[in-house]
């Protein structure tokens, strides 16, 4: 009987380990479940995948015998696993996700054979060549019915939504990756792991904002991405109405009036196609800032203090940001950072950067 299950490799690091950021030094995490004829074979890939993204259960034609290897690697905001693994469905249930704070988006990329995806009143099947988007914040179901390879990355709901709006519209889509600026998103995801342990932990950071862009970039060259809740026209002056106060969302002068004068629409149509997707232009501008200001705060790498940061996005009282940030998400900005260095297995003590 063979039996090597669960086996947890966490991040190596080389002798210069005290050296912050030392390149060669970072190796992932790998979970590796081989158990013919074992009793553990499933539940410790269920423990594998929920420590990577989420708790999920998870269903086998044989829970004894199944096989898989996951590896994982932190690339700052984005997370980046490859599988191998026999097949398996996983579900999401409401009870996974009732008290989590943090909304997460995991885009799978098959490389072997087709996967298939079911949220909401979607259902998808995705082939090698293209990748599919799922809301960890909504149940779901996807499987894959033969032994499979596939890339998965976990990003951050808010910092999809700060580039690119409403996630909810994203759920259980498959794009094409075969051409244009999506391929070239895949091709990077494939080759920054190539080349992830000889990189600092800053150069790693950065590519992973790197991906997220692209990521972003493929997904609004589709025009499934549009509020399809209004009609087509609101719809589109709505598009261009966020991605204004996206491209310009650092400048202190933007405003409601500022938005409807660049888009060519009067005032009161603008907060009327806000009001449309149940928000308000001033509550968008807001939360896209704090989401922003949020993603900035969990670097590990950002040198800044919390008010550089507040007046970079716009800001202009520290205070005020700071009760907004909390109404949004919580907790303070200083615990946000707390809460990122002690992620990272970093001290907290000594001087705070406020």
């Amino acid at each position: 009987m063979a039996i090597r299950a669960f086996l947890l490799m966490y991040s190596c690091r080389n002798n210069d380990a005290g050296k912050a950021g030392a390149p060669g030094e970072y190796r992932g995490m790998r979970y590796v479940v081989d158990n013919i004829g074992g009793p553990l074979g499933g539940d410790a890939w269920q423990a594998a995948v929920t420590e990577t993204y989420f708790p999920l259960d998870t269903e086998y034609r044989n829970r004894s015998e199944f096989k898989g290897a996951l590896d994982t690697w932190s690339l700052g905001l984005v997370g980046v696993s490859r599988m191998r693994c026999d097949a398996v469905s996983y579900r999401r249930h409401r009870r996974h996700f009732v008290n989590e704070r943090d909304a997460s988006l995991l885009i799978t990329i098959p490389e072997v054979s087709e996967v298939n995806f079911s949220q909401g009143s979607r259902s998808v099947k995705c082939d090698p060549g293209g990748f599919i988007l799922e809301r960890g914040d909504a149940p779901y179901e996807f499987w894959h019915g033969r032994p499979n390879a596939l890339w998965v990355l976990k990003v951050p709901s808010a910092s999809v939504r700060a580039r690119i709006g409403p996630t909810e519209r994203l759920s259980a889509l498959s794009f094409d990756g075969t051409s244009g600026v999506a391929a070239l998103f895949l091709d990077t995801v494939r080759t920054t792991i190539g080349h992830v342990a000889q990189i600092t932990e800053a150069a790693r950071e950065m590519t992973g904002r790197h991906i997220l862009e692209m990521l972003c970039l493929s997904i609004v060259s589709d025009d499934r991405v549009l509020n399809s809740s209004v009609s087509s026209i609101r719809a589109g002056h709505l598009h261009r109405a966020e991605q204004y106060i996206r491209d310009n969302i650092k400048s202190s002068a933007l405003g409601p009036q500022a938005v409807a004068d660049a888009c060519g629409i009067s005032l009161r149509y603008l907060q009327g196609l806000f009001q449309d997707s149940d928000k308000s232009i001033n509550g968008f501008i807001r939360d896209s800032r704090l989401d922003h200001c949020a993603e900035e705060l969990t670097s590990t790498t950002c040198s800044s203090t919390i008010a550089e940061i507040a007046y970079r996005w716009g800001f202009a009282d520290q205070s005020q940001f700071c009760r907004h940030y909390r109404a949004r998400f919580g907790c303070s900005p200083t615990e946000t950072r707390k809460q990122a260095a002690l992620r990272a297995g970093r001290p907290t003590g000594g001087r705070q950067r406020h």
